[in-house]
C-alpha cells in the first residue's frame, strides 16, 4: 500500500507539473497576442508604407527592418507634435504607448526589400566616397543596417532619402536630428543625390 500510495503521490505530481506548463503557455499566448499590433492600426500603416511595411511608393520610406527603437522613438515625436508628419496625425491620434511598442517589434522583425531602382556606376561610386567622407557608417554601421534610435538606410528608396537629407540640411528644427544636419551643412543638391543613390543601393 505504501508503495502504490507513492505512485499516486509522483502521478499527482506530474500531473501538477503538466497543468502549470501548460498554463504557464497560455498566458504566454495571450500576452503575445495582446502585444500584438490590432489589425485596424496595421491597416493604417499598411495604407502608405504597404502591407508588409515595404513602401510602394519612393517618396514613402519603407519601416520593414528598421530598428524597433528607431520605430518607436519616430512614433512618439510625431504624436506629441514634436515632429510634424501632417499625414501622420490622424494616424497617431489617441495610440497608445504599448500599441506604439507592439507596432515597432511587430515592422523591426519584418524583412526589408531592396527598392527597385536603375543602378548607375558613377554616381554609386562618388555616393561611396562621399559616405565615408560624412562617416555615413559610424552611426548607421558600415553595411548601414542602422542601430538602436538610428534608421536603416540600406535599401530605402531614393528618392524619400534624397527628400530626407535635403531637409535636415535646409530646414533644421524640432524633432529633427541636429547631427545630422551639421554633417550634412555643406553638401550641394548633386552630392546629396550621389549619397542617396548609394545608399538606396547598399545591401546590409
Amino acid at each position: 500500500m505504501p508503495v502504490e500510495a507513492g505512485r499516486r503521490a509522483a502521478a499527482r505530481r506530474r500531473a501538477g507539473v503538466l497543468a502549470a506548463a501548460l498554463w504557464g503557455s497560455a498566458l504566454t499566448g495571450w500576452a503575445q497576442a495582446a502585444d500584438a499590433p490590432s489589425a485596424a492600426r496595421l491597416a493604417a500603416c499598411a495604407a502608405c508604407h504597404g502591407a508588409s511595411g515595404n513602401s510602394p511608393s519612393p517618396a514613402v520610406p519603407s519601416i520593414a527592418g528598421q530598428p524597433s527603437l528607431f520605430i518607436e522613438n519616430q512614433l512618439v515625436v510625431m504624436r506629441e507634435g514634436l515632429r510634424e508628419v501632417p499625414v501622420m496625425k490622424a494616424v497617431l491620434d489617441g495610440i497608445s504607448d504599448a500599441e506604439i511598442v507592439a507596432l515597432a517589434r511587430h515592422y523591426a522583425a519584418l524583412p526589408s526589400l531592396p527598392a527597385p531602382a536603375l543602378l548607375q556606376p558613377d554616381k554609386l561610386r562618388a555616393g561611396a566616397v562621399l559616405s565615408k567622407q560624412a562617416l555615413c557608417g559610424t552611426c548607421h554601421l558600415p553595411d548601414y543596417r542602422g542601430q538602436n534610435q538610428v534608421p536603416r538606410l540600406a535599401g530605402q528608396h531614393e528618392a524619400y532619402l534624397l527628400l530626407s537629407m535635403k531637409q535636415f540640411r535646409d530646414h533644421p528644427g524640432p524633432g529633427r536630428d541636429t547631427l545630422m544636419a551639421a554633417t550634412l551643412r555643406g553638401f550641394s543638391d548633386d552630392d546629396l543625390g550621389r549619397l542617396a543613390h548609394y545608399l538606396s543601393h547598399a545591401r546590409p
